[in-house]
């Protein structure tokens, strides 16, 4: 393993943005737990890098709200408040009908024959009573659908939020997955007719229904005088 690059011990390259996707993917999942340290030498040698890219991809962590520098500690896993939780489901009530409008103006042939063949899949699935496999589903008609807006600036945006979600909490499924997903079909007829006030206006509603289907996956920081900070027990999510 060369000291200065992304090089395993094999010689072929790991990029920055690998290991960057690999310590996110590790601490969505929890194998990094929120406060834990995050040692440089201990994940190039978990990844099988250098301590180059890992320090890079820490670099972008940090930007992007998962990783924290404390002093004498150096970089952790950040540990979300209550409140920057509750922030992250307003957030996409304001940012996904948006999306959703950019896509009714934007979106490409290409980008309505994926939406409408995701429809179908989980409309299938929900009538067949496969409901374990529509969350891999739906993940990925809102990525198609965050591409469809066409705005690099916006999917990333996007992009971000639902992974800092996934973090903080867990979806619960659908009480009506069939319905569920009658909407994404309605949704998606709304950007293949290029109405983009009614594409806004179901992305809205869609996310209006949302906060209750959400809880906490683990206890968070609740702010208080001082600026320090207490852990809550985890609850379902009432932005």
């Amino acid at each position: 393993m060369n000291g200065d690059g992304g090089e395993t011990r094999e010689g072929s390259r790991i990029s920055p943005h690998a290991v960057c996707t690999a310590i996110r993917d590790d601490i969505v999942s929890g194998t990094f737990p929120p406060g834990s340290r995050l040692i440089e030498e201990l994940l190039a040698r978990r990844y099988g890098v250098s301590r180059v890219p890992v320090r890079e991809a820490l670099r972008t962590l940090a930007s992007e709200g998962f990783v924290t520098t404390r002093r004498h500690a150096g970089a952790c896993v950040a540990e979300p408040t209550a409140q920057e939780a509750a922030d992250l489901l307003e957030v996409r009530a304001l940012l996904e009908p948006l999306g959703a409008a950019r896509a009714a103006q934007r979106r490409t042939e290409a980008h309505l024959k994926v939406l409408r063949g995701l429809v179908r899949l989980g409309q299938e699935r929900a009538r067949a009573g496969r409901t374990g496999e529509l969350r891999p589903l739906a993940d990925w008609f809102d990525e198609t659908l965050a591409q469809a807006s066409c705005s690099p600036s916006l999917t990333t945006l996007l992009t971000q939020l639902r992974r800092k979600i996934a973090w903080v909490y867990a979806a619960e499924p659908p009480a009506r997955p069939a319905e569920t997903w009658e909407a994404y079909g309605a949704l998606v007829d709304a950007v293949a007719r290029g109405d983009a006030e009614r594409a806004r206006a179901l992305a809205a509603a869609r996310t209006d229904r949302a906060p209750g289907a959400y809880r906490l996956r683990r206890p968070v920081l609740q702010a208080v005088p001082g600026g320090a900070r207490q852990s809550v027990n985890a609850a379902p999510a009432r932005p």
